[in-house]
């Protein structure tokens, strides 16, 4: 199903590639922005300048990290079941929350859904138990428990079908699923973090972003870039690129499709369901009993609501899915979308 994508006025070919191309394997070097310039034919500053531009038309959010889950800390999907009438208030104390990087409402008696990032366990609980204090709705929280395909980028040259791996934000990098234990975070040292809090915001548009992230926490630019490729080597760090907004390019659908499938089932049909083009993301959560019975999650986006419903019914059919419980939560309004902050200046002091 072709994604229909609407680049903002006097957006060319060029600035598809500057969006697409550098969703991942964004240049690690000294000047990155003349590495781009000289692969698109176009000056340093120009290619600065059109960033600036996407970043303040809201496609790009940022340019910069996109951490593996519960590596640096603790996180966690969480759902209220919010009265209609309260949904505007209560999903703007959820997004004053600076440990909340998305919230969203979707289509269901749980209507308003949202990410919690921390810097642990036990202050994610603080967070949680915050909001439900603050709002007087409980709180569904339910942990990644294995990851089968998370934030790989979108493709935005080819459909949603067959070739569209083969793009360089497209590709899918065959990898075996990730099974997280209850305690997976990362001891960084303390540079380290001071490192990562620094880079959670994004790159600075200008000519050597990573000497002036360096200078920041003290480091050589020689150092920040060594830290940084490590990181990605290893994993901590999933991808490193262009972060864009799927709704303003043109994929104003989205569903999050639900599955409740047995435990001795659920990682062979998510690796099944993760090699799915249409699929943008998917993982399988904790159910929180009685009240989420589901574990097997996955993303799909689109132009339309009916093409999205068109996917997610022609893979449950082919997979088999069809014959367990399941449910499909379209988003209606998206009331915050930022990159997750799992570390913060004040908690760097008392770590």
């Amino acid at each position: 199903m072709p994604r229909k994508l609407c680049l903002p006025a006097g957006v060319g070919d060029i600035g598809l590639r500057l969006l697409n191309d550098w969703q991942r394997d964004f240049p690690l070097e000294s000047r990155p922005f003349a590495r781009i310039a000289a692969a698109v034919g176009m000056d340093e500053g120009d290619v600065i300048d059109a960033y600036g531009e996407l970043r303040t038309k809201g496609v790009v959010s940022r340019i910069g990290a996109v951490f593996a889950p519960r590596r640096l800390g603790a996180s966690a999907l969480a759902a209220m079941a919010v009265p209609p009438s309260r949904l505007e208030a209560v999903a703007a104390r959820v997004s004053a929350e600076a440990a909340i990087n998305h919230n969203y409402q979707r289509e269901h008696r749980y209507n308003l859904w949202f990410v919690v990032t921390a810097s642990s366990a036990a202050r994610l609980q603080q967070v949680v138990a915050g909001l439900e204090r603050d709002t007087g709705c409980a709180v569904i929280v339910l942990p990644l428990e294995e990851e089968f395909h998370i934030d790989l980028g979108f493709d935005l040259r080819e459909p949603a079908g067959e070739g569209a791996c083969n793009s360089p934000a497209g590709r899918r990098r065959e990898r075996a699923s990730i099974v997280l234990d209850g305690d997976a975070a990362c001891a960084l040292p303390a540079i380290e973090r001071e490192l990562v809090t620094a880079l959670q915001g994004g790159l600075a548009l200008e000519a050597r972003p990573f000497e002036s992230l360096g200078k920041k926490v003290g480091l050589s630019e020689a150092m920040t870039l060594e830290f940084i490729a490590r990181w990605v080597c290893e994993g901590l760090i999933r991808r490193f690129g262009v972060v864009v907004r799927h709704h303003e390019l043109g994929m104003e659908a989205n569903a999050m499709c639900v599955w409740d499938v047995p435990e001795q089932d659920v990682s062979a049909l998510g690796r099944s369901l993760a090699r799915e083009h249409a699929v943008t993301l998917c993982y399988r959560r904790r159910r929180a009993l009685p009240d989420w019975p589901y574990n097997l999650f996955c993303m799909i986006h689109g132009s339309a609501r009916e093409d999205v419903l068109a996917a997610r019914a022609d893979l449950a059919q082919r997979l088999g899915l069809d014959a367990y419980p399941s449910a499909t939560l379209f988003s209606c309004r998206r009331f915050k979308q930022t990159g997750a902050h799992y570390l913060s200046p004040g908690a760097l002091a008392h770590a």
